[in-house]
């Protein structure tokens, strides 16, 4: 009888890290990639101006993109890289999140990953009538 007892402890203990840590763990998950999108869109703000006053063109400013992409991070405590190729800035963010269950059977980190990509767009310049 004891060692059922002990048997449907453990296994009650296990449902609960995975159901605990997995519920927290998926939500870090989201949290970085939310981290990662607002970077990139913070980056594709970055416009060449000249471009843009010259011939209208909406061109992204790599060296500013990257700059304002890091700062944002850097405001919130994230960590990433950030790329610009073309018109587009993806910033890719990581993170590790310590369980709190899970750690009892010796998982101690799981890492997510959070990818976001934006490019500029125009907005809207007039109101149809």
């Amino acid at each position: 009888m004891t060692a059922f007892v002990l048997a449907l402890l453990v296994g009650l203990l296990a449902l609960a890290g995975l159901s605990l840590d997995g519920g927290l763990a998926l939500a870090s998950k989201v949290r970085v990639s939310g981290h990662a999108e607002s970077a990139a869109r913070a980056g594709a703000q970055a416009l060449d101006l000249a471009a843009y006053r010259s011939d209208g063109t909406l061109r992204v400013d790599p060296a500013r993109a990257r700059d304002l992409a890091q700062r944002y991070l850097a405001g919130i405590g994230a960590t990433g890289t950030v790329q610009v190729a073309g018109d587009t800035v993806t910033v890719e963010v990581t993170d590790t999140y310590r369980p709190q269950l899970l750690s009892l059977i010796g998982i101690t980190d799981i890492h997510t990953h959070g990818r976001g990509a934006a490019h500029p767009q125009r907005g809207v310049t007039g109101i149809d009538p």
